[in-house]
Formats: C-alpha cells, sequence, structure tokens
C-alpha cells in the first residue's frame, strides 16, 4: 500500500511541475539569449555580491544585460535587465535602485529584483529568470 501511496504521489508532483520556461512561453518580448557566466566571488569584481543585498550588472551577457543579486548569502537571484513588456529598444534597458529594477519607456514599469515580479500589476510579465548555481566561491548562472 505504501508503494502504491509513493508512486502515485511521485507521479502528481511530476505532473504538477513547470519548467523554468513556461512563464514567458508566451511573451511576444521573451528574449531568447544566451547565458553563461561563472562568477568566482574571490575576485575584487564581484566584491558586492559578497553581502546580503549586493548586486552584480553585467552588459556583456543576456539580451540588455543581467543582474545578480545576494538576497541572503545562501540565495542568490539573476534575472534578464531587459523589460520584459517591451520588446527590446534603446529604453527597455532597465536600471537598478536597492532591489527595484525599471526601465525609461515612460509607463512606470518597475520589478522586485529578488522575486521578479511586475510590483504593480500581476498581470503583465514577470522578469526573465536565469538559473543560478553556487559551488564554494562560484556562481554559474544559465538559461
Amino acid at each position: 500500500m505504501k508503494k502504491i501511496l509513493l508512486t502515485i504521489m511521485a507521479i502528481a508532483t511530476l505532473f504538477a511541475c513547470k519548467s523554468d520556461d513556461e512563464i514567458n512561453q508566451n511573451n511576444p518580448n521573451y528574449p531568447n539569449a544566451f547565458v553563461q557566466l561563472s562568477l568566482n566571488l574571490n575576485l575584487p569584481e564581484y566584491n558586492n555580491l559578497r553581502f546580503p543585498g549586493g548586486s552584480f550588472i553585467t552588459t556583456t551577457q543576456g539580451t540588455k544585460g543581467v543582474v545578480v543579486y545576494n538576497v541572503n548569502n545562501d540565495l542568490y537571484t539573476a534575472f534578464e535587465l531587459t523589460d520584459p513588456n517591451h520588446p527590446p529598444s534603446t529604453c527597455s534597458r532597465m536600471t537598478l535602485n536597492g532591489i527595484i529594477t525599471s526601465c525609461s519607456c515612460g509607463d512606470g514599469n518597475t520589478y522586485d529584483v529578488v522575486t521578479g515580479s511586475h510590483q504593480t500589476d500581476e498581470n503583465l510579465f514577470p522578469m526573465t529568470q536565469y538559473r543560478i548555481v553556487k559551488n564554494g566561491n562560484t556562481l554559474r548562472i544559465t538559461n
């Protein structure tokens, strides 16, 4: 009986899971840029990422750049810096102020860099999140 119950629970869990990309699959603005970063936290250029609340931005990866944020030294987030609710353009590149990112397209879109969610309208697309894995003092960011 336990085996049957465990099997049913395992199957239900598999069907309940969504892939990371399903959230943005219907987004016509979804940036499909290749991202592969390896950040060694021992290097001085990544010093901000060694402390909670610290961030690092690179414009060499992603569509308009990638922001990496240290939530609590165990949890890090990485997001695309293109506003997901605009086609990539000169105004769609977002800037970071604290934990809030915003674009300059004039519509007031702001997002939380910890969760990626839009600050005022839950019906808008969230920021595009990249996978991030910490191994020792190295952060590996990929899509």
